[in-house]
C-alpha cells in the first residue's frame, strides 16, 4: 500500500481558490504553483502549494548537493517537530501558514531530494512569513 506525507500549504487567498486531491492515478496534474517532493522508490510525496516557493528553490536555496542528508534529516526532525506544536496551538499561530500537521518518521530514509525540498520548504517560510523556528 501507498504511504504519503502530504503537506499542503495554501498562500492565505488561494483558501477560496477550487482544491484539487491528488489520487496516484492524478499526482501528475498538479495546481499551478505547486511543487511535488517525492521518493516513488519508497512512495512517498509532499505536495506544497505556496506561491512563490518553486521561485525560491531555483533562486534562493542552496544547491542540493550543499548539505548533507544527516544535516538535512537532523534540521527536518527539529523543524518538524516546532511545526507539528505550532500547528496544533492555532490560537497562538497563523492557521493559514500551519495548516496540517506534518507525519515525518525520523526511522524512515525518504531520501536527499524529500528531505532536501522539506527543508527548504521550512526555511522558505522563514522567508516568506518572517516565521522563526526556535
Amino acid at each position: 500500500m501507498k504511504k504519503y506525507i502530504t503537506i499542503v500549504i495554501f498562500y492565505f487567498l488561494m483558501m477560496s481558490c477550487n482544491t484539487t486531491q491528488q489520487t496516484t492515478s492524478d499526482k501528475n496534474k498538479l495546481p499551478e504553483n505547486a511543487v511535488r517532493i517525492a521518493n516513488d522508490t519508497l512512495e512517498y510525496e509532499i505536495i506544497i502549494i505556496d506561491i512563490g516557493f518553486d521561485t525560491y528553490l531555483a533562486s534562493i536555496a542552496k544547491p542540493i548537493s550543499f548539505h548533507s542528508l544527516s544535516f538535512l534529516e537532523s534540521k527536518n526532525r527539529y523543524y518538524v517537530t516546532i511545526w507539528n506544536q505550532r500547528a496544533r496551538d492555532l490560537s497562538r499561530y497563523n492557521p493559514n501558514i500551519y495548516e496540517n500537521i506534518i507525519e515525518y518518521d525520523s526511522s524512515e530514509n525518504y531520501g536527499l531530494e524529500v528531505n532536501y525540498k522539506l527543508y527548504n520548504y521550512f526555511k522558505f517560510v522563514e522567508y516568506k512569513y518572517h516565521q522563526k523556528f526556535y
